[in-house]
């Protein structure tokens, strides 16, 4: 993990922030320089110094160098799916109730940013299983997640790759899981084997992107039976400009990225009382559940020639946190919540050339 406080030190994570409030983030090096277009500046030059201090570039621009927050680090990481925004990681950690000494499954691991938000959540006292299908999501989750712990994992979480209604049953006793989190393209696959899962008020939570896949995954956990009336919600963020009397709304916000979908397991044998509530088209049909397919969801797919990429360069960005000594160097141009992905290029290619606020 990123030192707490103190002088910077090599091996520490540090994010700069320059003229119009662009982000960079990079690791400190022995050999390593931070290249601007205003000159460079020697990571030497940066160790020793304190948290939070102005650096001065050849140029005269100056920068701000601090130590990156937890939502700095995920939006600056190597990714390879699409990473839970830092606004719905704190919802998930708020609406699932996770906490300190708690047993908690997490399927599917993505690039590992909730995660970090789960771990963090859960203390050394908590346990974080994470099931990834895909094995170039876990390797690029399992560098992300060791690079932000000092090069190595913490000894509380667990990675295992396959299927989570195939895995689960294999991996998990029936009643062990306080918690169940879902994130993945068709939730409603993995409802009967998270029930059998979860402890009699443990809490399943889905994070989906459209309203399709929120209305089946819904539907699916009514259809069980073992669960408590679902509840769903999104979360968005508008930031505000604030200057003297000068005050509204920024022109740019984090609108729509996903829903959150929570329910809580019945105790065995237990009828759920019907809500009441005027009739509704609430079911559907063989054609309606088209709609529902990966296809006409929009789901993402990247070449596995991309994922190959991305997981050397999750990879190196762990060694490069477990040994600051090696001679490497990389920034990272950091991307803010609400803008799209990262180009399909190098780090250090896309930090030169693309700034962290998106614009062009």
């Amino acid at each position: 993990m990123t030192t707490a406080r103190g002088p910077f030190v090599y091996g520490d994570r540090i994010q700069l922030s320059g003229p119009k409030n662009k982000r960079y983030s990079i690791t400190l090096h022995p050999e390593g320089e931070f290249h601007t277009h205003w000159g460079a500046i020697p990571h030497s030059d940066i160790v020793g110094r304190p948290d939070a201090s102005i650096l001065t570039m050849p140029g005269g621009e100056e920068f701000l160098a601090m130590r990156p927050l937890l939502r700095d680090w995920v939006m600056a990481m190597p990714r390879g799916a699409a990473i839970v925004y830092p606004k719905d990681a704190a919802q998930i950690v708020s609406l699932a109730d996770i906490a300190p000494g708690l047993r908690v499954i997490e399927a599917g691991v993505g690039s590992g940013a909730l995660s970090l938000h789960l771990l963090r959540a859960l203390g050394s006292s908590g346990e974080l299983h994470s099931i990834e299908i895909r094995d170039e999501f876990a390797d690029i989750a399992a560098a992300n997640i060791a690079a932000y712990y000092g090069g190595e994992a913490p000894e509380n979480w667990r990675l295992s790759v396959g299927a989570l209604q195939e895995r689960l049953p294999e991996l998990e006793e029936p009643g062990s899981v306080d918690r169940v989190v879902l994130d993945m393209l068709a939730p409603w696959e993995c409802v009967d084997a998270a029930a059998d899962a979860l402890v009699a008020g443990g809490v399943l939570l889905a994070y989906v992107a459209t309203v399709t896949q929120l209305s089946r995954f819904v539907e699916a956990v009514r259809a069980t039976g073992r669960f408590t009336h679902p509840e769903s919600q999104e979360s968005m963020v508008r930031g505000w400009h604030v200057e003297g009397l000068a005050v509204r709304p920024d022109h740019r916000m984090v609108g729509h990225t996903g829903f959150l979908a929570i329910a809580r397991k019945l105790a065995d044998g237990t009828v759920l009382p019907e809500l009441k509530r005027r009739a509704s088209k609430s079911n559907y049909s063989e054609e309606d559940v088209a709609a529902w397919t990966p296809d006409m969801v929009g789901e993402m797919v990247k070449s596995n020639k991309v994922l190959r990429k991305k997981v050397r360069d999750a990879q190196r960005f762990a060694a490069q946190r477990g040994n600051p000594g090696d001679g490497t160097s990389e920034q990272v141009a950091q991307q803010p919540e609400g803008t799209a992905p990262q180009p399909e290029q190098g780090a250090a290619q896309w930090a030169a050339e693309t700034p962290a606020d998106g614009t062009e």
